[in-house]
This record gives structure tokens, C-alpha cells and sequence, in this order.
């Protein structure tokens, strides 16, 4: 199926919905080959401005979803709308049960020592018949790195998820994937802490209104320093509307 994609301050979004999102997941099971998803928030989309490797990376990638609702919003200023939000974790779960109960297997790359290999176990709880190859913490110095690659290549995993954080986790999948044998990847953030019951998501009314993020600042502070690419990402994106 060919791509239909939206462009905002130069990053390619999938113009799609949840479903659509899984269908092209299912897609690209079915495609030979390498494919890599992202999941820009308007945090990461900012982060590229500065980043060209990182930008290109974006633009290379197979699916680009929405993960922020402030993407959703600049989209309205772009000759289409972006249909919804779709978070990267909610498309993880909805991965996780479409392939319960089939021969697909999960590889868990990233977070504290321990977080991994706990977030495998919860999914696995969550989603009976999900089938996990591997787990490793994030935690690791260059010398680890051809011994991580070769145990992820010999549990062979349709899918590798990489919680190292962005950019590095979309720039390690870019450099590595075609060495560990994976036939998707996808970079999860912080989403093992999630998985792992570790930390709590926002109150589904929080969902509902799209603002986690708010949540998310209230309970966690420290992230306050990274909230504020929020109102620059709105404002660029204001500036460019009235530029056009």
C-alpha cells in the first residue's frame, strides 16, 4: 500500500489512525526485508531540527506515527489533517495482540537493570500466548556492544523493541538493525517502566483529553526543562503558518 504521509517542519508523519497504524504493522510482517516505526512527540520533532543523522532517520523510516497530540494540532495548518494520535505504547499493546498466539517473538532492549526482563514477563501476563525471545537492560558501554548485537541476532525476534530514548534509540536501531536479524523495530522511550507497572500512566481522563503531558509534568518535575519544547514546537509552528 502506498504511504500517505504529512510533513511537519520537514519530519514525514503516516496520515494514519490506530488501525491503520496496525495494518501497516501487519504490512510490513508480511515485507521483506528491515522496517523501523517511530513514534515523534513534538519533543522529538524539535530534537531533529538540530539533528540532521537524527532527521534523516525519520524521513528513512518505514512508519511515522504521532505520538504527541501537539502533532495532531500542527497538522491542521498542513494541506491534510493527521486523523488522531497514536502513542507508541498503545501501538506496542495492540502489536502484542496481534501476535499472541503466533509463532512471532519479542525481544525487550532497554531501561534499568531489571526493567526489561520485568516488562517482558507483565505483557506476557497481559497477553497470554505472546511469546518473548529476549530481554537486556539499556545499561552498557561500547565494549558490550557486538555481544548484545549477537545475542539478539541468535534469539532471531520479528519484533526488537529499543527503550534507550531518543535520539539514541532510533540512531542505535539505524546502525545495528541489519545486524541483528530483526524484522521490525520500533523505539519505545521510556515505555518498559510503563510495562513494567514501574510507573503508573496518566488517569484515562488524562487520555481522553489528550493531556498526559500535563500529568506526566505534575508527577514527574524533572521533565520540566523538556516541556518547554512544547510552546517553542507551537510557536515554530505558528511562525511557519503565517510565513506561507
Amino acid at each position: 500500500m502506498e504511504r500517505e504521509v504529512i510533513e511537519i517542519m520537514n519530519v514525514p508523519f503516516d496520515a494514519v489512525n490506530m488501525d491503520g497504524a496496525v495494518k501497516r504493522v501487519e504490512e510490513l510482517f508480511e515485507e521483506p526485508g528491515q522496517h523501523i516505526i517511530c513514534t515523534p512527540n513534538p519533543e522529538i520533532v524539535m530534537e531533529a531540527q538540530k539533528d540532521k543523522v537524527f532527521m534523516d532517520i525519520l524521513k528513512a523510516a518505514d512508519l511515522v506515527v504521532a505520538d504527541g497530540i501537539g502533532i495532531v494540532w500542527a497538522s491542521k495548518y498542513c494541506h491534510k489533517k493527521l486523523k488522531e494520535r497514536v502513542s507508541g505504547y498503545d501501538l506496542c499493546l495492540k502489536i502484542f495482540d496481534l501476535i499472541k498466539d503466533t509463532d512471532k517473538t519479542v525481544y525487550f532492549f532497554g531501561g534499568s537493570p531489571g526493567i526489561a526482563a520485568a516488562a517482558a514477563k507483565r505483557m506476557v501476563r497481559k497477553y497470554p500466548g505472546l511469546k518473548f525471545a529476549g530481554t537486556r537492560n539499556g545499561y552498557f558501554l561500547p565494549a558490550d556492544e557486538s555481544k548484545i548485537i549477537s545475542d539478539i541476532k541468535k534469539a532471531s525476534p520479528d519484533i526488537l523493541l529499543v527503550g534507550l530514548g531518543s535520539p539514541k534509540q532510533e540512531k542505535w536501531i539505524y546502525d545495528n538493525l541489519r545486524f541483528t536479524g530483526a524484522h521490525i523495530a520500533i523505539g519505545v522511550g521510556g515505555s518498559f517502566d510503563v510495562m513494567a507497572g514501574n510507573v503508573k500512566r496518566a488517569p484515562v481522563i488524562f487520555q481522553k483529553f489528550n493531556i498526559e503531558w500535563l500529568y506526566r509534568l505534575v508527577t514527574q518535575p524533572k521533565r520540566f526543562k523538556r516541556q518547554l519544547k512544547l510552546p517553542e514546537f507551537a510557536f515554530k509552528i505558528l511562525l511557519l503558518k503565517n510565513v506561507k
